[in-house]
């Protein structure tokens, strides 16, 4: 009788140690690391580690998104966590910033970086991101409204891009630098399109002219393109702020109010049908492919083609409505589930921190951001007067002063404004060319 009372006596003290070990694993369980519970963040995480520093991890895409994407989770939720930081882009700037500086120490293996290099570089992931996002926002958008917006986006990013060259030369003057180095090595590399669009083209430009070797001109050109990119993405996480606050002054992705000034009503979510994403993906890519032909035969970027034959498609009304659906769905899965891991793999390998430190001085990151705030103001003020949503002009553009494609993913992601990626990459892509070929003309003439 005594055992039996003895072992009930076990069994009611191991209740609580089990009730409690049962409310701790729930709570662990409803932790979570962007979309996935703590607990299993951590294996998946533990997983891709040992595979990495085993050097068993495959150097392709599946290598390449297992990294960027168990950190771009990470980073993403801590940026969107974290005081004053997640009001001003946090997730943007922790998941370019943190992987940048991980590669400067060398904390990143070898396995890892040749896993991500495969993906963005071999297998051009950018660039199907962006393909995916044009493509996708383009054939969703009201066709009134993206008309509207590709005709009147030029003006502020014009008038934007004139300031902000002038706001530049003056600030490095009042700080010693000579305007022709200003103009040409900080000014120009901000607004020039990137570094592939850019900042080469101008490197082998400047050579041909100037003598000496293109990459030592790169070298000197890249620190202002970083920084200016970092102002670009702060800024647009401070716009997107002035949005939330004052909810007459943003589009929330819409560029231009209707004629009577009032707002596009949103149009109703259809059931997202799973065999049209994948017409989506198809007609995506197959676009991407129409913009490399017609650069070869008429040298305009094959970006920019795109874009247009993407509106043409649009305004004409040609493309199927259900065609149309997929290739917007697939829009919003591809914003929605690979934007943060996308820019880990920028930082990783497109943010050289090691160029920025021999270079940066106080007076260089002043004239930076000036040249950088001056042409968001001056596109949230123009496109006031142009009936545009100015929270959104200034952030359109803004992307001029970003790093080509990739800024353009960095300040529209910090600004939560994806659906901008076609205007976005315009001032971008036409900018930057415009500038590139002005800039060495100019050089010229004054050599």
């Amino acid at each position: 009788m005594n055992t039996k009372t003895n072992l009930e006596a076990v069994t009611e003290n191991e209740l609580p140690i089990q009730n409690n070990i049962k409310s701790l694993w729930e709570k662990l369980m409803k932790a979570k690391i962007g979309v996935l519970p703590l607990p299993l963040y951590i294996v998946l995480a533990a997983i891709i580690l040992t595979a990495s520093v085993y050097n068993t991890l495959p150097a392709d895409m599946i290598g390449g998104f297992a990294v960027i994407m168990i950190l771009g989770m990470l980073l993403g939720d801590l940026g969107q966590r974290i005081p004053i930081l997640k009001e001003i882009g946090g997730p943007a700037i922790l998941a370019l910033l943190v992987p940048s500086i991980l590669v400067f120490l060398n904390v990143i293996n070898t396995s890892s970086m040749e896993a991500v290099t495969t993906l963005m570089k071999t297998s051009n992931f950018l660039y199907f991101y962006i393909s995916c996002l044009v493509v996708g926002s383009i054939l969703g958008m009201n066709r009134k409204m993206l008309i509207q917006g590709f005709t009147r986006m030029f003006v502020p990013l014009i008038v934007g891009t004139v300031l902000a060259v002038v706001a530049g030369m003056l600030v490095g003057l009042l700080f010693g630098y000579d305007l022709q180095h200003t103009f040409f090595y900080i000014v120009v590399p901000i607004i020039g399109g990137g570094i592939g669009e850019g900042i080469l083209p101008l490197s082998i430009a400047y050579s041909s002219i100037l003598g000496g070797s293109a990459e030592s001109f790169v070298s000197q050109m890249i620190p202002a393109a970083v920084i200016g990119n970092i102002f670009a993405v702060v800024s647009a996480g401070l716009m997107m702020r002035l949005g939330e606050k004052k909810k007459h002054l943003s589009g929330n992705g819409k560029l231009v109010k209707s004629e009577d000034g009032n707002e596009v009503p949103e149009e109703k979510e259809k059931v997202i049908d799973f065999s049209l994403m994948g017409a989506g993906l198809l007609i995506a890519c197959t676009f991407f492919i129409v913009g490399t032909l017609g650069q070869k035969f008429i040298g305009v970027p094959g970006p920019v083609i795109m874009i247009l034959f993407a509106t043409l498609i649009k305004c004409l009304k040609v493309m199927p409505h259900k065609m149309e659906d997929g290739a917007h769905n697939l829009y919003k899965f591809i914003s929605t589930s690979l934007t943060w891991p996308l820019m880990v793999g920028l930082g990783m390998l497109y943010i050289p921190l090691e160029d920025v430190v021999k270079i940066v001085t106080p007076a260089y990151v002043i004239v930076c951001a000036s040249v950088v705030f001056v042409m968001i103001l001056s596109g949230y003020f123009v496109g006031k007067l142009m009936k545009m949503y100015p929270v959104d002009a200034a952030i359109v553009t803004g992307c001029h002063s970003g790093l080509g494609g990739t800024g353009d993913v960095a300040i529209l992601s910090a600004s939560k404004r994806m659906a901008l990626m076609p205007f976005a990459q315009v001032a971008t892509r036409i900018g930057g060319v415009s500038t590139v070929i002005l800039a060495s003309l100019l050089l010229k003439l004054l050599s």
